[in-house]
C-alpha cells in the first residue's frame, strides 16, 4: 500500500495535529457561513501563515453530511505537463489522519485515457494539492471513515483540453455526493515573479493588483471559460491555478449546456481575498488568494 507523506507538513503548516486542528477551527469559525451547501469550491495553497484564514472562507461552505468523495485539482508546479496526471499512491497522509484515494472513481478516469499517473516524488514534490489536505481532514473529520478523495494534477492545457477534462469532470461535478475543491493562488506580483502590471487609474500597486484579481473573480463568478480564457490572454495575471479553474468552469459550462441541471441554477461566488504583503513600489512582491464557492440553487 502506497502512502503519500505529509511532505510539507512543518514549514508550510504545524505538523503537529493537535495544535494544526486548533488552527484550522478557530479559522473556520471566524468565517461565515453564506453561500452553501457548496459543490465546488476555489480556494489558495500557500503556507497557512498567509492564506489560512482566507481559504477557511471557502471550506466554510462545504456540508461534510452530505459529501462521499473530494476531487482536488491542482496546478503543476514543478513538471510539464500537457495533460492531467492521478496519484500512484493509495493514501495521502496528513497530521490529523490518512486519507483514501477513490480507486473506483481513478479507475473511471483511466479508462478515458486521458489520463496519465504521476509518480511518487513528483506526487511529494508538489504542494498545490497537499495545502488542501488538512482542511479537508478537519471539515470531514465527522466522517473521516465515510469519504474518500480523488487527487488530480492539471497540467498546463489549451482551451481544448480544458474543455475536454470539463466534458469528463461535468457528470462528478452533478452529483450532490460530491465535491471538487480548485487549489489557485491569484496573482503573483513582483520582479521575481517576472510580473508587474500596474495601472496608475486603479492606485497604488496593491490596488492595482487587487482591482487586476477582482477583474478575474468577476468574470470566474459568470462561469464563463471563454471569457475567462480571454481575460488571461489580455492581462496576463499570474493565477497559477488558472487550468483547474478552466476545467471547473467548462464542466459548469457543459452541465448548463446539455441540461444537466435539472431545473437548478449555478452561482458562483467569490468570498474572501487576501494578499499576503502590500505593494508600494518595484521592489515589493505579493501573492494575492482569493475562496470562492460553487452552489447549485
Amino acid at each position: 500500500m502506497a502512502v503519500r507523506r505529509a511532505s510539507h507538513s512543518g514549514s508550510w503548516y504545524s505538523d503537529s495535529g493537535k495544535e494544526l486542528g486548533r488552527q484550522l477551527e478557530g479559522w473556520l469559525s471566524a468565517a461565515d457561513l453564506s453561500h452553501g451547501p457548496a459543490r465546488a469550491i476555489i480556494a489558495p495553497h500557500a503556507g497557512y501563515q498567509y492564506c489560512g484564514a482566507c481559504e477557511a472562507y471557502a471550506y466554510r461552505q462545504i456540508s461534510p453530511v452530505v459529501v462521499q468523495r473530494v476531487f482536488i485539482l491542482g496546478p503543476s508546479h514543478h513538471v510539464r505537463l500537457a495533460g492531467c496526471a492521478l496519484s500512484s499512491a493509495t493514501k495521502y497522509r496528513t497530521p490529523l489522519y490518512d486519507l483514501k484515494i477513490d480507486s473506483q472513481i481513478y479507475s473511471e478516469l483511466e479508462s478515458t485515457g486521458h489520463f496519465e499517473r504521476m509518480n511518487m516524488t513528483v506526487d511529494e514534490d508538489e504542494h498545490s494539492i497537499e495545502m488542501h489536505l488538512p482542511y479537508i481532514a478537519k471539515v470531514m473529520e465527522d466522517y473521516k471513515d465515510k469519504f474518500t478523495i480523488v487527487p488530480i494534477l492539471v497540467g498546463s492545457l489549451s482551451p481544448e483540453k480544458e474543455a475536454l477534462y470539463g466534458r469528463i469532470l461535468a457528470k462528478y461535478l452533478a452529483d450532490p455526493q460530491n465535491l471538487i475543491v480548485v487549489s489557485s493562488d491569484f496573482c503573483h506580483w513582483g520582479q521575481r515573479f517576472r510580473y508587474t502590471f500596474h495601472e496608475r487609474s486603479w492606485g497604488q500597486i496593491y490596488q492595482s493588483i487587487e482591482a487586476l484579481d477582482r477583474k478575474g473573480m468577476d468574470i470566474i463568478e459568470t462561469l464563463n471559460p471563454s471569457a475567462f480564457t480571454e481575460y488571461l490572454k489580455k492581462y496576463g495575471n499570474t493565477i497559477c491555478g488558472r487550468h483547474p479553474i478552466g476545467v471547473l468552469l467548462q464542466a459548469a459550462s457543459h452541465l448548463t449546456k446539455e441540461g444537466g441541471l435539472n431545473g437548478q441554477k449555478l452561482s458562483m461566488k467569490f468570498l474572501q481575498y487576501a494578499q499576503s504583503n502590500q505593494c508600494c513600489n518595484m521592489s515589493d512582491s505579493s501573492v494575492s488568494y482569493a475562496s470562492a464557492a460553487l452552489v447549485f440553487e
